[in-house]
């Protein structure tokens, strides 16, 4: 095998792509990052391979520091940057302004075509972080936590409160390539920033980017295959290091419909629930409008728990 080679040297440390092997050591850096809610454990791998990302590494003395991604998107117009993880004894000594600036360099070299540079992160993140960019929109998010063997009393008592009247349709391929090619759709859905975020990715409800979600194995439902009014899509449930082991499920809404979106949690749930075992962690990501609605809806006497009260998820732009 050809011997592996930086790719370049900054303010003392060095620069590799990321390789399979440096698994490990990725993970060692990222213990109890998103309060064990991390999705990279699971996603490292397939990163490796996917076209149009980059992951980059900085080491110093050979030691993993920090990582940072990003996946070109949008016809080759946008950069979605995301993953950074920075060593917890490296933390807050500038690193991953460093590790930032050069991946974007890298980027810029590889596609020339790259305008605009976006990200989500939650409202957690402090004014200085935010100010560097413009704040396109902003999802209200819904935590839960529950057990499998607790999700089937709770979704029947969810289904008892349904409006009996709202129908939801499952999308296939043509059907979501017509959806991408709606003008008309980001003003009818009220796009964030006229933006579709999945699982935390912001792209453009554009044709090229079909292929990206394809990747993403995801379930889209809508009022109606045409023209829609309300769409939402569910990321198969995925393992998290959670207590040694627990499920993700992330669904995202689009609308502002508070019976579809009762119904949308529903019919999610219902097509993943052979799929859940031991502890899931589900996070519905939604208008802010629908909040207070949709956690009054999910208020029970199970073991499905609301796990943290109101928080946000935002999506930022900045020129590249």
């Amino acid at each position: 095998m050809m011997e592996l080679r930086s790719i370049g040297e900054s303010d003392g440390f060095t620069f590799w792509l990321a390789q399979p092997e440096d698994y490990d050591a990725v993970m060692d850096i990222s213990e109890n990052i998103y309060g064990g809610n991390d999705y990279l454990p699971h996603r490292y791998h397939s990163w490796m391979t996917e076209p149009n990302r980059v992951v980059i590494l900085a080491k110093r003395e050979g030691k993993l520091v920090a990582l940072e991604s990003g996946l070109v998107v949008d016809e080759g117009h946008t950069v979605v940057v995301e993953g950074l993880r920075v060593c917890p004894n490296e933390r807050g000594k500038g690193v991953a302004r460093i590790i930032q600036r050069w991946v974007q360099q890298y980027i810029r070299q590889l596609y020339p075509s790259v305008r605009v540079l976006r990200l989500t992160r939650n409202n957690d993140s402090g004014p200085e972080k935010l100010a560097k960019f413009t704040v396109l929109g902003k999802r209200a998010i819904l935590s839960i936590c529950g057990k499998a063997e607790n999700l089937d009393s709770f979704l029947s008592i969810l289904k008892a409160k349904l409006d009996p009247e709202p129908m939801l349709t499952v999308l296939d391929e043509v059907q979501l390539r017509g959806l991408l090619l709606d003008s008309e759709l980001g003003s009818r859905l009220q796009l964030p920033g006229d933006a579709m975020i999945v699982d935390w990715q912001p792209l453009q409800p554009i044709e090229s980017n079909l292929e990206v979600f394809q990747r993403r194995n995801l379930t889209w439902l809508a009022d109606r295959s045409v023209s829609p009014t309300f769409l939402s899509v569910h990321t198969p449930p995925y393992p998290v290091p959670y207590n040694g082991g627990s499920l993700r499920f992330n669904i995202d809404l689009f609308g502002t419909s508070q019976s579809l979106a009762h119904l949308a949690l529903v019919s999610h749930l219902e097509r993943v629930r052979g799929k859940i075992q031991g502890v899931v962690w589900i996070f519905v990501y939604m208008h802010r409008s629908l909040w207070k609605g949709m956690r009054e809806y999910c208020e029970s006497l199970t073991d499905v728990v609301s796990f943290r009260d109101y928080w946000e998820q935002l999506i930022l732009e900045r020129p590249f």
